[in-house]
């Protein structure tokens, strides 16, 4: 189990998929990317996509994603998307009373239990208090994580 913060942004691609059955039918899916803007989030779910999907498809809309971090499994059966909501417990100093802020994450994990037990995993080794407040699988078809560039390539730009 790792996690990664990053700029995500959740891209719906629309398509003609073939189905089993040889038939084709139109379907709509989303998917998360790492980018620096929504340009580049356009373009790296292009270039994701196009190795994936024969035919033409359409980049139907791209939002920002609320996403703290993203916890990725290293399981073969972990092959869906949970979001989850996290509240942190603090004690104020002056009034002494609780005081809870939520953040939201990304798991991937094969079962609701397993994203639960991925959570506590990754959330154990902090000293950080936390309650989960919420678990809900998402359709998210898969994520993907910006790859560094071979050191042969050249930057586009250099600062």
């Amino acid at each position: 189990m790792r996690s990664r913060t990053a700029n995500w942004f959740e891209c719906r691609i629309k398509y003609e998929k073939t189905m089993d059955d040889g038939m084709q039918k139109k379907v709509s899916e989303t998917y998360t990317v790492d980018a620096l803007s929504f340009t580049e989030a356009e373009q790296r779910i292009m270039e994701e996509m196009s190795s994936f999907i024969s035919g033409e498809f359409e980049v139907a809309d791209i939002k920002k994603a609320a996403y703290k971090e993203i916890f990725f499994s290293d399981d073969a059966n972990a092959d869906r998307w949970y979001k989850t909501k996290l509240q942190f417990i603090t004690i104020d100093e002056k009034t002494e009373k609780e005081k809870r802020s939520s953040v939201n994450y990304l798991v991937q994990a094969g079962t609701l239990n397993g994203a639960v037990k991925n959570i506590d995993e990754v959330m154990g080794g902090t000293m950080i208090d936390y309650v989960i407040a919420s678990v809900a699988e998402t359709t998210l078809m898969d994520v993907f994580e910006y790859k560094k560039k071979e050191q042969n390539d050249k930057p586009e730009f250099e600062g």
